[in-house]
């Protein structure tokens, strides 16, 4: 008899004889070729599943971040207004969504849905675009800005106020800094 290294075969506890295989596999469908080929399957389907790429969001490479950047510093002054992604009103992840999209750059109206279409970057590696996220009245990565470079950002704070630039290092920001990121290029 044929040894095999795959399991036998069995209905309820009792081995399936050869000859009755034809039911589950179709007539002169051997059971060993057919097992093969279904592992054979299975491992190229998970292997391709288990290499595909995380989808992280727009690819935005440096020059649209630039062009992002540059709209948001031009919409300082402009009014906070929660929900708003306009230049009659921005809350923090719509003056984000607007900038890019004048760059020609899609994202969401949320902040955390921002920071999941980025990655992590350094602080010491920081360009111009990146986002900003800081850690506001107990809530983690709650507020999101833009960076300008050199030390400074922009955002649209809360209400009653209005779009403003302001220095990473100062002591409040720099205090509830979470993490800055960049969206995938």
């Amino acid at each position: 008899m044929e040894q095999s290294s795959f399991p036998r075969l069995t209905q309820r506890g009792k081995p399936i004889e050869k000859k009755h295989l034809g039911a589950f596999f179709g007539p002169g469908v051997r059971c060993r070729a057919v097992t093969r080929a279904h592992v054979l399957f299975l491992a190229f389907a998970l292997a391709g599943c288990a290499s595909a790429p995380a989808s992280r969001g727009p690819a935005v490479n440096p020059e649209l971040a630039e062009r992002a950047a540059g709209h948001a510093a031009r919409m300082v002054g402009k009014p906070y207004r929660y929900g708003g992604a306009s230049p009659a009103g921005f809350d923090c992840s719509g003056l984000v969504q607007f900038s890019y999209r004048q760059a020609g750059v899609a994202l969401p109206h949320n902040t955390e849905a921002q920071r999941k279409s980025s990655q992590p970057v350094r602080l010491s590696s920081l360009r111009r675009g990146d986002l900003l996220f800081f850690d506001q009245e107990g809530k983690k990565n709650s507020h999101v800005g833009i960076y300008l470079g050199d030390g400074r950002f922009v955002h649209a704070p809360s209400s009653g106020k209005v779009v403003r630039s302001d220095r990473l290092d100062s002591p409040y920001w720099k205090k509830h800094l979470s993490e800055a990121r960049r969206l995938s290029a």
